[in-house]
C-alpha cells in the first residue's frame, strides 16, 4: 500500500480534517528535500494539520509506512515522513531501526552506524575521471533510469606530499566547511599508508566524554566557516611494500582504532553513533591547532579491529590470482580485494567469524565497482578504505 491511500485510509478516521487540504498544501511541504536533516527543524514547522495528528494514529501511519516502503527509491516516503514536521520526525526516528537491525540505509546518519550482521549491504562506485571524483550508490549494479540512491561522493585531490580524498554527503560540494561534509582520506607520500578521518568522534559516548574537544559543524549558520573542520582520526590503512617487484597481489591491512575485535564475534558491538552534533554546545572552535586531527585517546581500543586481504589462490590454468566473489566482481584488477579480519589465536575467535568477508570490493565494468560491506564496518568507513585502492601506488605493485 502506498504512502499516499494510507494517509487517505487514516485520514478517513479524523472528522475535522479535509483530505483536499491534507493531500495539498502539507503533501508538498513533506516533499520539498529527498533527505531528512539530522537537526531538529525551526519551531514553527511543527505547526498544522499534520503535527496535531493523534500520537497513536501518527504511530500507526509511519509503522505502516516503514513496513511497505523497503528499497529505495520508494523509500524516501519514508525520509518524507521525518521532514512533515517535528513529531513526525520523532516518531519517524524511534521507528526506523539500525543498519544493523534492519540492514536499510533511511537517513544520513545510517552511512556512520554499521552494517548489518548476516548479509552484507550491497553497493557499487562509479569513477568520473574527468573530474576525479567517486560515487557510491546504493544497490546491486547501476540502473537505466538513474534513480539509484546517492550515498556519499569523493573529490580526489593530489597534493606535493600527498592525496586527499574529501567526501561529502552530495555530489557538488566538498567543502570542509559545508553541512555536508562527513570526512576525508589522506594518503602519504609514496601512497602506501592513508590515514582515515572522521568529521564527528566515533560514537556518542565518546563525544560527550571528550566535549571540550569536539569542534565538527553540521549546522554551518552556528559558527563562521571561516573555522577549519575537525577530523578525528578512526583508522590507518598500509599497502605492504613490493621493493623486489615479486609476483602477487596487493597486500593491505586496515587498523581500525575504535572497533573492537570482540565486536565480530556473537554478541559483540561497535560504536553506533546516534546522530550527527546539533546544539551550539556541541559545536566548539578549535582551541590550538595540535587538536585538529587528534584521537580520542581515552577510547581507542586495546584490541582494535584490524582487518587484511583475504590470501587469494593462483590458477595455473588462467594464470592469475583468484577469489571468490559470488559473482559480484566480473573483470581483473588490481584494486579488487576481500577483507577478512586478523586474529591472534590468543583472542579465542570462532574460525567461522575469521573467515567471515566483511568488505568486498571490484571491478564490473569501465570506471563502475562495486562494494559490498557488513558489520562492523560502516558504509562511511567502507568507502573510505575503497578509496585508497584508487591511489596510485607504484611502491606496492
Amino acid at each position: 500500500m502506498s504512502f499516499k491511500n494510507i494517509v487517505r485510509e487514516l485520514g478517513d478516521a479524523i472528522g475535522n480534517m479535509s483530505r483536499r487540504g491534507i493531500e495539498g498544501k502539507h503533501w508538498r511541504n513533506c516533499t520539498r528535500s529527498h533527505i531528512a536533516p539530522d537537526v531538529a527543524p525551526s519551531e514553527s514547522i511543527s505547526e498544522g494539520q499534520w503535527a496535531h495528528l493523534p500520537p497513536e494514529l501518527l504511530l500507526d501511519i509511519i509503522r505502516r509506512v516503514e513496513e511497505s516502503e523497503t528499497s529505495w527509491p520508494a523509500r524516501t516516503v519514508v525520509v518524507y515522513c521525518a521532514s512533515v514536521c517535528k513529531p513526525w520526525r520523532d516518531i519517524t526516528k524511534e521507528i526506523v531501526k539500525t543498519p544493523e537491525e534492519c540492514g536499510r540505509l533511511t537517513f544520513p546518519i545510517s552511512l556512520k552506524q554499521p552494517g548489518p550482521r548476516d548479509s552484507p549491504i550491497q553497493c557499487y562506485i562509479k569513477r568520473d575521471r574527468a573530474t576525479s571524483t567517486f560515487r557510491l550508490y546504493f544497490g546491486l549494479t547501476p540502473s537505466e533510469d538513474e534513480s539509484d540512491k546517492l550515498l556519499l561522493a569523493a573529490k580526489k585531490t593530489r597534493r606535493a606530499t600527498s592525496t586527499e580524498f574529501l567526501i561529502s554527503l552530495v555530489a557538488d560540494d566538498f567543502s570542509r566547511a559545508s553541512s555536508t561534509y562527513v570526512g576525508k582520506l589522506r594518503s602519504n607520500f609514496l601512497g602506501t599508508k592513508f590515514t582515515m578521518y572522521d568529521s564527528q568522534p566515533p560514537s556518542d559516548e565518546a563525544f560527550q566524554a571528550n566535549h571540550s574537544r569536539s569542534s565538527r559543524r553540521f549546522h554551518t549558520k552556528q559558527v563562521s566557516p571561516r573555522l577549519p573542520a575537525c577530523n578525528y582520526n578512526i583508522a590507518t590503512m598500509s599497502y605492504e611494500l613490493n621493493v623486489l617487484r615479486t609476483r602477487g597481489p596487493r597486500r593491505m591491512n586496515c587498523s581500525m582504532h575504535y572497533i573492537p575485535i570482540s565486536s565480530i564475534q556473537e554478541g559483540g558491538t561497535a560504536p553506533t553513533p546516534k546522530s550527527f552534533p546539533q546544539s551550539s554546545e556541541e559545536i566548539l572552535p578549535l582551541s590550538s591547532p595540535s587538536m585538529k586531527g587528534k584521537s580520542i585517546s581515552d577510547t581507542i581500543c586495546k584490541d582494535s579491529l584490524v582487518l587484511i586481504n583475504k590470501s587469494p589462490r593462483w590458477h595455473e590454468q588462467l594464470q592469475c590470482w583468484c577469489l571468490n566473489f559470488k559473482g559480484r566482481v566480473t573483470v581483473a584488477s588490481v584494486k579488487n580485494f576481500q577483507l577478512v579480519a586478523s586474529v591472534d589465536p590468543s583472542q579465542n575467535v570462532p574460525a567461522a567469524d575469521q573467515n567471515k568477508v566483511i568488505l568486498q570490493f571490484g571491478k564490473i565494468g569501465q570506471d563502475i565497482f562495486t562494494m559490498d560491506y557488513r558489520y562492523p564496518l560502516s558504509a562511511y568507513q567502507a568507502f573510505a578504505i575503497c578509496l585508497s585502492s584508487f591511489d596510485t601506488k607504484p611502491a606496492c605493485e
